[in-house]
């Protein structure tokens, strides 16, 4: 191996043994489900911002998003941006403070338990079907967490792509095992600065690799279409499509998945003071809109790179790692550089790790605490529980490490998926929940099935057929789950009193 790989490697690894570090210090703060699952509802407003917006961000914006502005230009990866930059500070501003406050009255812990308490099902079936869907979402979900980190390792350093899926799987479920929420919040906040610098970094090498950004605008507007927001360029024709009003709409409502994002939804609940959370909205809103857009110029950028000759040029699938490509080319000019690459590579393991850390504590939040204990009404003390919630936590990483084992599937289209899931599934029941008092748990219940069923059949059957069709599945799964939802509610028998006076309380 030569000393480049070497001083990436070294970079790396060390990230990934602090990581493990930080499990291990944390450990011993697990006592109850509660603070495994929502570390005791003690972060601080800087840790719950930074920890959101990574668990959010995931492998897609050191990877998809840059790949998609590579291929493409700026009006696929501007405007999905642009909609997550919204949908982000929509979510902190509405839906942070009164789920806070809403959750702990009712003492929830996590999201399927307050839908469950928040409408009084005492059959507890809503809470069931809510497990169920996180599960059918997050598994992918984690899965295309763990196919990054294969394609990176592979792509680098012609290590085989199962066994460095299956090495960085071992040490996302080892540091989340042992350290549960307070862990991952804790790695994530850190993960979210190597992911800031990563971004830096690769942006700064790449523009003076090719002389500047004149030279890279150049190459750009060569391309037709390519820096319009109006139309995008069709790599297979070499022409540009022209960006509809609907295909804008249909790509900004990315931002309504941020509602029903089980893990980002954790974070409001297990802040120390709901008063923090206004100052938690303004750091997450500023590096969102910061990060997002340093992602689309890296594609541009990279694009730059590969028609001046610096990398190659990347197709399909592959314009995914073009920041592994900037990365390796630093690594060339020597030890020092190697190592600063290192820390660029660390912030793609860091985006991904963020991400697939809180979504294996909620899966495994549905089956321990929300399956076993609350629906099933299992009578085990907190530390069997305990034991329990690592061993879910264990099993689904596994089915995830089975999912990930085609190394061509895309991340983007994965996350695309279970990101449509969330929003529509969940994304209008948290609404109703919290701004509409006359919301039961029959109409909770026909929204939710609604929202994931309509995922399925939008993505499949409906949106093959072009035209009009062609629009992100999570837009007409969102407002026809949101439409369900208050008609049955409002054919259904009105909320308890109890329901409507604790409502009314907060």
């Amino acid at each position: 191996m030569t000393i480049e790989k070497t001083g990436m490697l070294v970079a790396m690894f060390m990230y990934l043994a602090g990581m493990i570090w930080i499990g291990f210090k944390v450990a011993d703060k697990n006592k109850t489900m509660g603070d495994f699952f929502l570390g005791g509802r003690g972060l601080g407003p800087f840790v719950t911002a930074m920890s959101a917006e990574a668990s959010d961000m995931s492998s897609w914006l050191l990877m998809g998003l840059p790949g998609v502005a590579y291929l493409s230009g700026l009006a696929d990866a501007g405007w999905t941006a642009i909609g997550l930059a919204w949908g982000t500070y929509v979510n902190w501003l509405i839906v942070a403070k009164r789920l806070r406050m809403y959750s702990e009255k009712i003492g929830a812990i996590t999201i399927p338990e307050f839908f469950a308490k928040r409408h009084h099902d005492k059959s507890n079936i809503l809470m069931l079907v809510s497990s169920i869907v996180i599960v059918i979402f997050f598994v992918p979900y984690t899965a295309s967490g763990f196919s990054a980190c294969g394609k990176l390792f592979n792509s680098l350093f012609g290590m085989d792509y199962h066994l460095a899926m299956i090495i960085s799987a071992i040490v996302i479920i080892a540091y989340t095992t042992l350290g549960g929420f307070l862990a991952a919040s804790t790695t994530d906040f850190i993960q979210s600065i190597v992911m800031s610098i990563a971004l830096i970094i690769v942006i700064t090498f790449g523009l003076m690799s090719v002389d500047g950004w004149s030279v890279v605008m150049d190459n750009a507007r060569n391309l037709p279409g390519y820096l319009s927001m109006t139309k995008s360029f069709d790599v297979t024709s070499g022409t540009s499509v022209t960006y509809s009003a609907l295909t804008i709409a249909s790509t900004m409502a990315w931002g309504l998945g941020y509602f029903g994002m089980p893990h980002v939804l954790l974070r409001f609940m297990a802040i120390e003071d709901s008063e923090d959370l206004k100052l938690s909205r303004r750091v997450a809103s500023v590096w969102v809109v910061i990060s997002m857009a340093v992602a689309v110029l890296i594609g541009v950028v990279g694009l730059g790179m590969s028609k001046g000759g610096v990398i190659t040029t990347l197709e399909g699938n592959a314009s995914e790692t073009i920041i592994v490509c900037i990365a390796s080319k630093l690594a060339e000019h020597g030890l020092l550089f190697a190592l600063i690459a290192g820390v660029v590579l660390s912030g793609i393991l860091a985006s991904t790790m963020s991400t697939a850390d809180s979504q294996l504590l909620a899966a495994s939040s549905a089956i321990a605490n929300d399956i076993l204990l609350n629906v099933c009404h299992v009578k085990w003390d907190e530390k069997k529980l305990l034991k329990v919630s690592r061993i879910s936590l264990v099993i689904i990483a596994l089915i995830g490490i089975v999912l990930a084992w085609n190394p061509d599937s895309s991340v983007f289209r994965i996350v695309s998926f279970a990101w449509a899931g969330f929003g529509a599934s969940f994304g209008p029941v948290m609404l109703t929940s919290l701004y509409w008092r006359r919301s039961n748990a029959q109409g909770a219940m026909a929204g939710m099935i609604t929202g994931g069923v309509m995922i399925f059949v939008w993505k499949f059957p409906v949106r093959p057929m072009g035209g009009l069709w062609n629009i992100y599945e999570l837009l007409p799964a969102f407002l026809t789950a949101l439409l369900v939802n208050v008609v049955v509610s409002l054919l259904t028998s009105a909320p308890e009193d109890s329901v409507l006076v604790e409502y009314d309380s907060l």
